[in-house]
């Protein structure tokens, strides 16, 4: 054999040697990846009717996506909707007839008629709904699963404990004030917060005004901070917000004028403390609803239970759908006995010794 050729010769079998040895590694590789990576784990997309960034219920639901992504065999992907309505119907019904996804999830009460119709027309696809359930009449929707969270239970913990603050006198505020809910719209999850937080508040003390105003929407801070401002030269002590983005200028306005604030569905003092701990130290607490845990336990069913129904599933106190945040700040310097009393409260809600009213009628067994 001419030298040239022998050397042509053993190039191609080198370069065939490589070849098969990339090819036994990328296999190796994809078996050691988790599945998602390797291409054969669940393709989930999150649909945010709103923005990012709301320090609240929009960023729960990322981060629990995202948690999904880093213990789960799931890609996922986040979409930001916008605020104009008008496009989330259309936006959605592009995820959907994509078929890049075999789950779809978004939430808020807007969307359940907007996921309703499309379970219907994509009944390959899967959906899960947080804070909203399809309606059963319209729609049999078996490939839907409805998150619903019993955020009254929380809501009315944060009144009874606010209501205690502010009788005992905050610093910088003079007790029996009263206290004060801003809600972003009103609709019924947003009113089941404020249902239950006014009745905590008249458990612990029957006398204390709790008044309530409306901002009318989820991501106006400015129009937040003016309410807030409205709300605490009334002479309330702590103001509830259930507002989304609109929420932070509830939080700003408790740093301008001495007052506090009490956070929603994140916790927010947690969230402000490293940047602003002026602001951190007056967040009271705030009503956590777990979105980013009721999340991943909703990517980890679909996962063990690929082609199980939906239904709606019901998270409050006792399944830790909802809670108060820990204590940090202020809170962390209160007597023990104040606590040993919340907890006792908590302890009779649980149990079902202790009734707490809904703005849902009838309400969802938990």
């Amino acid at each position: 054999m001419r030298p040239a050729l022998r050397f042509l010769l053993g190039q191609l079998l080198w370069l065939l040697a490589a070849v098969v040895l990339l090819y036994t590694l990328k296999a190796a590789g994809e078996r050691l990846l988790p599945r998602a990576q390797a291409g054969h784990g669940l393709r989930a997309v999150l649909f945010i009717n709103g923005t990012l960034g709301d320090k609240s219920f929009f960023d729960g639901a990322a981060k629990g996506m995202r948690e999904a992504a880093r213990q789960l065999p799931v890609t996922v992907r986040i979409v930001e909707g916008g605020t104009d309505p008008t496009r989330w119907l259309p936006a959605l019904t592009a995820l959907a007839d994509s078929g890049e996804f075999d789950l779809i999830v978004t939430g808020t009460f807007t969307m359940a008629p907007y996921v309703e119709q499309l379970a219907k027309a994509y009944p390959e696809r899967r959906f899960v709904l947080y804070d909203a359930a399809v309606d059963a009449a319209r729609c049999a929707c078996r490939n839907v699963r409805s998150l619903l969270f019993r955020q009254n239970e929380g809501a009315y913990l944060a009144g009874w404990l606010a209501a205690r603050l502010d009788r005992a006198g905050l610093p910088g505020v003079a007790p029996g004030g009263g206290l004060g809910v801003m809600g972003g719209m009103q609709f019924p999850v947003v009113d089941d917060f404020i249902v239950g937080f006014r009745a905590g508040a008249k458990a612990a003390e029957p006398d204390l005004p709790v008044a309530t105003q409306y901002a009318n929407s989820f991501s106006d801070p400015a129009l937040g901070k003016e309410i807030a401002k409205t709300l605490f030269a009334r002479g309330a002590g702590i103001v509830f917000h259930v507002a989304g983005a609109s929420g932070q200028g509830v939080n700003e306005a408790a740093l301008e004028t001495g007052r506090y604030a009490i956070g929603v569905d994140v916790d927010q003092q947690a969230l402000y403390q490293a940047r602003q701990p002026a602001l951190a130290a007056r967040i009271v607490t705030s009503v956590v609803k777990n979105v980013d845990v009721a999340v991943l336990e909703a990517l980890r069913a679909s996962l063990r239970q690929p082609a199980a129904p939906g239904g709606v599933v019901s998270l409050g106190l006792a399944e830790h759908g909802v809670s108060l945040a820990p204590r940090a700040g202020l809170l962390a310097q209160w007597p023990p006995a104040l606590w040993q009393e919340l907890e006792r409260v908590r302890a009779e809600i649980v149990a079902g010794q202790r009734r707490v009213p809904s703005a849902f009628m009838p309400r969802t067994p938990g």
